[in-house]
Parts: structure tokens; C-alpha cells; sequence
């Protein structure tokens, strides 16, 4: 068995047992049982909602300079009545990705009943891209695959015997809306069309509309359409193919024919070559990066056994880990490719419905899950899946422009907790977790990350910088000096999601406040940022001056008195130590801010931040706090720790398809509820034990564990354009090789070790034990 495959002796019995396939645009989750088999589709533009009405301009900086006064005053009750007036919007059409609709085929009975032991098998390949399912009964063998292809834009499917006319199934497709209808166009086809309303986060009138098709093509056998299902008896082979568009800022009506003609050209292909071309695509992204973690007695089990044995604190198994690491950079392939008409959300591009009926949304979380979606995709080396992300960011700038000018009467452009695919920036409606004012900093960080590791000079002057440069005119133009300490300060806003006692009597638990640090910590990275590129591509003299005169007025890190990083500006006692968000410490991860070399006492202050959070007895466990505590303790380099929080986050928070949970009753979640940024974050965690690079050095194992004593990766991706090998042995760096794609002054380390030399564009360079040049 394949060490990078997923599998299964048991059917699913759910979604969240099924499989997820996607090919940057149409995902698919595969429930495969003996007689059964379920797609449950998606496709990331098929929203409900629309683009409401541009909020009228406010009182802007009058109403801000009131309130401000008040929380100055520490009279945070009334800034925070003042807030709730003018900074609290009403929900309207906001909207949320829904579930596109499920293909259901039943299989005859003769390729179904079995009471053997292992007479059904069920996988995914992440090699291949390709889903698979072998079921046994009576002396028949049916064999069936699927996979979505990014390579020409549809789900394909195959069944198949080894004797000649076993395959006989029905397929028919179930709507996720009222609007849903189905009708067949003739025997082999099925069209479908539908509208993605619901009336939780909208008023069930509007959202995008979707059309699609489901062709089966037989060999041998028979197949004819009726009550709105297709049926196959008797054949040798059947092929499926499911294709479907959107009307998602298309105009005309091209749109409605599009997935016809989609699969006529696979038609025109053929099945084989279909799947020759999607595995050359997808293995040209997949193939970038191998990694080997040890051996492992457990890696013959099914991947359900050895999740379960792992939660009974099993530690042999490292290459579950591995295996991790290589299904979160399947996820992104899946989920995010350079030409994605949208970046990942809540659920990357799957959906279960569960967020759509909640209070939650399918959204675009900006106060950390949609940043953790792409936390690992540069350093795995999966920078074109970053793509989708820079063109959405770009889009948020532009519709903040007018939430920056009428709600606070600023130059710029401002978006706040979340946002979604018609242009919202913002508050949420509810200003004790809303007033976010740097939930679009934050995701527009994600364009200093791929510059700092593409060193693409194009991408800064033609995107980063532009988008950058104007957010840092909203915060020049936002921000007000605090009178106490004269420092530069936002505000009023939160600390992502958390809330404090503003005195001791712990009473009147308040979110707003004045220069919360996850503000100032992202203001100090968007100032430098733009000041270096301003400097860099000659530009923006007086732009740069006021930047320089800013940075030196912006807040300090500070410690607390119970020697913890303080999340606020003072120094308050937090209401909820149990918090799941940890958002000021983006100052260790992913910011170089604090590092255990540069700043000792903010580096031992973070981690008393950690502990004090982990030993809660009422802990928010949920998949992202889990990640956060492995990126954090990777960073200390204490790989011990680090390696405990991935352990819990892939054996306590994942259903058995390796997806991640966040727990029942935790933020509203009415039951497990499936959110990929633990994938992803977990995938980073595993990056970062074994490589760092945000310290102006290649950090070769900073935080390597004792159950990964051994092993070997390639291909992850460093900051500064270069690409590192690395091969160890008993905890001991065996090999490395650099291979850089910039020139310019590398160093290398490995534990106290240090090496620099400076490198050419195109250059390799293999490291021995002792970091020597050979």
C-alpha cells in the first residue's frame, strides 16, 4: 500500500467519511459503499446573496474622534454604545457558498452483496488525483474510479468488471435548492439548473444560478432515461461525465451552454487520455515536494485505524504525518489553482451544508481561517494556488474604498471580519467580534508573503505595492496619536475574537478598545513593507516620509505582568483565558517580529502566552487553535511541543477522511463541523518543524521531534526564491541541498551552525553535516 493514499475497508457512511476531489473550481466528495455511491458536488462561485446597496457616507471621522475620546477616557461602555450606532451595520444579502447538488448512483444488487471479509475497498490516491473503489460479491469484481480534472474542467468517472456485463447501476441527481430541476435531454444525459438561494444569510430571492450536465456513455449493455434518472443494464463499461458553469460575473448567455461543450471536447478526447492529461496537470504542482518521515509498522492499516490509534497516543507512525503534509498540499491543488475564479473559504471549495445553516457562512473568515488556508502554500511550493487569493485581495481593495471614505471618512481602503464574493468590507453586525479593522490587512499580507518568496519583481510594482500602498493611506489617514503615551494608534477595534475586563473588579467584560496589539503588529509589517518596495522601486518620496514618521510612533510589543505578551494596549485581564483565537501572536508566526534569536524576553513572553492558554480546563479546542499552538512552539523551536499539537490536531480533530473539525458548541457549531484551516495549518506546522526561512536565514530541522529522527524532504520552497533538500539521520543533518532562483547573500543554519555564501540565479549548492559547501 501506497504510503500516500488514503483508504478504506468500510463504506462511508457519510460526508464526512467521503473523499474530497477538485479540480480548483468543482469539488466532489466521494461517499463510496458496496451498492452505493454519492458525489456530493460543489463549485466555489455558487453563492447566494448579491451586492447590496453602497452604504450612504456616515458622520466619518466626527463620530470617530467621540467614541475615541470615551474609550481614551476609559469610558469604554460608552465608546462602545457610540461604536454599536455608527460602526454596526445591519445584515443584509450577505449570502454563503452553498452545495451545488448530489449524484447519487445505486448499483445492481449482483455487485453488491457480500458478506466476506474485505470484499470492498475504498481510496484515494494523492499520486494520482484519483478516487477508487473495488467492491466483491457473488463471484463478481466491480472496479470504479473518479477524478476532477482541472486539465478540461469536469468530473469524470469510470466503472467497470472483469466479466463482460456486470455493470448496471441508476443514476440520478438530488438539488440542494427548490429551484433545483433536472430534466433528461435524451437517454445518456441529464441537465440540470438551479439557483443558490437560501434565506439564512439572504433573502432567499437572489444568488448565482448554475447549469450543468451528466453524460453516461456505455460499452455493451443498455441505457435509458426516465422519471428524471438514467439506467444501465448490462454493460461492460460506463463512463460519467459531470460538468457545470455558473453565471457568476459572466453577462450574456454563453454561460448556459458552456458545460455541453465541456464535455463534448472530453467526449472528442476520450476517457484514457482524460486521465493521462489530468494526472500530467495535477503531478506538475503535486510532484514539487517528497518527504519521507521514518518508517512505519502502521502505514499497512487503513487510514481510519490509524487516526483512532494515534488519538490512543500511538507514536509510530510518522508517516501519518507525512501523510498529512502531502493530503494539505493535495487540498490546495485541489482547491485553489492559478486560474480559480475564487480563492478558498470556510470549507476550501467543499461544503457539507452544516455552515449554511448556522449562524456561520461559507464565507471568507478574515480574522485568521482564510489566511490559514494559504499559511502552507508557499513553503510547500505551491505558489500559482496563491494566485486566486492575490486577484481576491485585489478586489477587496477596491470595494473597500468606499467603506474607508463613508464609514470612516478616510483615503484608502479598509475591510473588516470577513467578507464574501460581492464585494463586502464592512463591519460584521455585531461589533463585539466585527469591528475588526484590519481583517483586510491581514489577508492582503498575503501579498508581501508571495513576494518574499517568488522575489517577483513584476508582481510587487503591478499588485503588492499598489494594494499595499493604498491600505497604508487608510491607516496614515485613520489612525490618531493616543494622548496618554503618544503613540500611533487604531481603534476603536478588537482583538480577534477575544474580550477583557477593562479594571480588576472583572466585571463589564469589553472587545473595543484603543491600539490593540493584532493591529499594531500588522500597521508595523504593512508600513515597512510599503517604505521598503517605496525604496526599492524609487517611488513615493513623501509617501516614504510619512511611513518613516509613523513607524517610529507605533506601539512597542509589550509584557504583562503575568509575564504573558499583552493582547491590548494596557495591560487587562483577559475574560476568556479559554479563547480559541491567538491573534497577536502573528508577531511570531507568520511575522518575523519576535524570534528566539533576536528578541529573547517577547520570545519567552509568547510562550507563557501558550501555556497559560493550553492549561485551561475549558480550552475552545477546535482545529485552528491546535494548528496555531504547533506554528507558535515551531517557532520557539521547541519541536517537542510543536509536535504534540499536530499529534492532537490529526488524531482528537479529524473526521476519518482526514478532514478538520472544529468542535460542537464552540462558536455556535451545532455539532463537528468541518473547517479545512486545520488542514492546512496543521500542514504548515509540519513545514515549519523542518524548515524556516523568515529570519533572513535557511533554518535547516529549527524544531525537529524525536519521533522523526530520521528522514528526508525536497523541494520545500525558502523565502528569497530558493528551493532546500534535506536529508538527516538519528537527529543529525546528514545532507542539504540549496538550489536559488535569485542571486543574492544566503545563510544557511543548522542548529548553532551557520554558513553564508552567495548565490547565483540558477545556482545549486549541496551542504554537508557541517553546513560545508561541497
Amino acid at each position: 500500500m501506497s504510503d500516500f493514499k488514503l483508504w478504506y475497508l468500510a463504506p462511508a457512511a457519510g460526508w464526512s467519511q467521503g473523499l474530497p476531489l477538485g479540480n480548483g473550481r468543482i469539488g466532489a466528495v466521494v461517499m463510496a459503499a458496496p451498492h452505493r455511491e454519492v458525489w456530493s458536488t460543489s463549485e466555489v462561485t455558487y453563492w447566494s446573496g448579491q451586492a447590496d446597496p453602497e452604504l450612504l457616507p456616515g458622520s466619518g471621522k466626527a463620530a470617530l474622534e467621540e467614541m475615541r475620546q470615551h474609550f481614551f477616557a476609559g469610558d469604554y461602555e460608552t465608546g462602545d454604545s457610540l461604536a454599536k450606532q455608527h460602526l454596526q451595520p445591519k445584515k443584509r444579502n450577505f449570502g454563503t457558498n452553498l452545495g451545488l447538488c448530489e449524484v447519487v448512483i445505486e448499483f445492481a444488487d449482483q455487485a453488491s452483496q457480500s458478506g466476506e471479509a474485505g470484499a470492498f475497498q475504498r481510496e484515494l490516491d494523492l499520486s494520482s488525483a484519483v478516487a477508487g473503489a473495488v467492491a466483491k460479491g457473488n463471484g463478481t469484481t466491480l472496479y470504479r474510479e473518479v477524478f476532477a480534472t482541472h486539465a478540461d474542467d469536469l468530473v469524470a468517472s469510470r466503472i467497470w468488471s472483469e466479466a463482460p456485463g456486470e455493470v448496471s447501476f441508476t443514476l440520478r441527481l438530488e438539488g440542494g435548492s427548490e429551484s433545483f430541476k433536472v430534466v433528461a435531454s435524451n437517454n445518456t444525459t441529464l441537465e440540470f439548473k438551479g439557483q443558490a438561494t437560501e434565506k439564512v444569510h439572504s433573502n432567499g430571492a437572489c444568488g448565482v444560478w448554475a447549469q450543468g450536465s451528466v453524460k453516461v456513455v456505455i460499452t455493451g449493455g443498455t441505457i435509458q432515461s426516465g422519471d428524471g434518472r438514467l439506467t444501465v443494464a448490462g454493460a461492460d463499461e460506463a463512463i460519467i461525465y459531470f460538468a457545470v458553469s455558473t453565471d457568476y460575473r459572466r453577462t450574456g448567455e454563453d454561460w448556459k451552454t458552456e458545460s455541453t461543450a465541456i464535455i463534448k471536447q472530453a467526449l472528442d478526447k476520450g476517457y484514457a487520455r482524460l486521465k493521462e492529461d489530468h494526472i500530467a496537470d495535477y503531478s506538475q504542482q503535486y510532484g514539487k515536494v517528497n518527504i519521507r518521515l521514518g518508517a512505519s509498522d502502521k502505514a499497512s492499516l487503513p487510514t481510519d485505524q490509524r487516526i483512532q490509534l494515534l488519538a490512543q497516543g500511538g507514536t509510530e507512525d510518522p508517516q501519518l504525518f507525512a501523510l498529512f503534509l502531502q493530503y494539505g498540499r493535495y487540498l490546495t491543488i485541489a482547491g485553489s489553482r492559478g486560474d480559480s475564479p475564487l480563492p478558498l473559504h470556510l470549507q476550501g471549495i467543499w461544503n457539507d451544508g452544516e455552515a449554511c445553516r448556522m449562524g456561520w457562512s461559507c464565507d471568507y473568515h478574515l480574522d485568521v481561517n482564510t489566511q490559514m488556508n494559504y499559511y502552507p502554500t508557499e513553503v510547500t511550493n505551491l505558489g500559482d494556488s496563491h494566485l486566486p487569493l492575490m486577484r481576491y485581495v485585489e478586489d477587496l481593495a477596491q470595494a473597500g474604498r468606499s467603506t474607508a471614505r463613508n464609514l470612516y471618512g478616510s483615503e484608502g481602503w479598509v475591510a473588516h471580519v470577513f467578507s464574501n464574493v460581492w464585494g463586502f468590507t464592512l463591519p460584521g453586525w455585531e461589533t463585539s467580534w466585527g469591528l475588526n479593522v484590519t481583517g483586510g490587512l491581514w489577508i492582503a499580507t498575503h501579498l508581501i508573503e508571495h513576494y518574499e518568496y517568488s522575489q517577483d519583481r513584476v508582481f510587487l510594482e503591478t499588485q503588492a505595492y499598489p494594494v499595499l500602498k493604498e491600505a497604508a493611506a487608510f491607516y496614515l489617514d485613520y489612525m490618531t496619536v493616543h494622548p496618554k503615551y503618544g503613540w500611533l494608534v487604531t481603534g476603536p477595534s478588537n482583538s480577534p475574537e477575544n474580550s477583557f475586563y477593562p479594571s480588576d473588579s472583572r466585571e463589564g467584560g469589553q472587545q473595543l478598545s484603543m491600539g490593540s496589539t493584532m493591529d499594531q503588529i500588522l500597521v508595523r509589517e504593512l508600513f515597512e513593507f510599503c517604505l521598503k518596495s517605496a525604496t526599492l522601486l524609487d517611488r513615493d518620496v513623501e509617501l516614504q516620509r510619512k511611513l518613516e514618521e509613523a513607524i517610529a510612533i507605533l506601539p512597542p510589543l509589550q509584557i504583562g505582568k503575568k509575564g504573558q505578551l499583552q493582547e491590548w494596549l494596557e495591560d487587562y485581564e483577559e475574560a476568556q483565558p479559554e479563547h480559541r483565537h491567538l491573534s497577536h501572536l502573528f508577531a511570531l508566526y507568520p511575522a518575523s517580529q519576535i524570534t528566539p534569536d533576536r528578541t529573547l524576553e517577547l520570545s519567552a513572553a509568547v510562550r507563557v502566552t501558550l501555556e497559560n492558554r493550553m492549561v485551561q480546563d475549558e480550552l475552545e479546542d477546535v482545529e485552528f487553535t491546535a494548528a496555531l499552538f504547533g506554528l507558535g512552539f515551531a517557532r520557539l523551536h521547541d519541536g517537542e511541543k510543536a509536535y504534540k499539537h499536530i499529534s492532537h490536531l490529526i488524531g482528537g480533530l479529524c473526521f476519518d477522511n482526514l478532514f478538520t473539525y472544529s468542535k460542537s458548541g464552540i462558536a455556535g457549531a451545532e455539532s463537528n463541523i468541518f473547517v479545512i484551516d486545520g488542514n492546512f495549518g496543521g500542514t504548515a506546522v509540519i513545514a515549519e518543524m523542518l524548515l524556516q526561512s523568515h529570519a533572513d536565514e535557511i533554518h535547516l530541522l529549527p524544531a525537529l521531534p524525536e519521533a522523526w529522527s530520521t528522514g528526508e524532504v525536497s523541494g520545500l520552497r525558502a523565502k528569497g526564491n530558493a528551493e532546500v533538500d534535506i536529508v538527516w539521520e538519528s537527529g543529525q543533518l546528514t545532507e542539504a541541498v540549496v538550489r536559488t532562483f535569485t542571486p543574492g547573500t544566503v545563510t544557511v543554519r543548522w542548529g548553532d551552525q551557520r554558513t553564508t555564501f552567495q548565490a547565483e540565479r540558477g545556482g545549486r549548492y549541496r551542504l554537508n553535516t557541517r553546513l560545508e559547501v561541497l
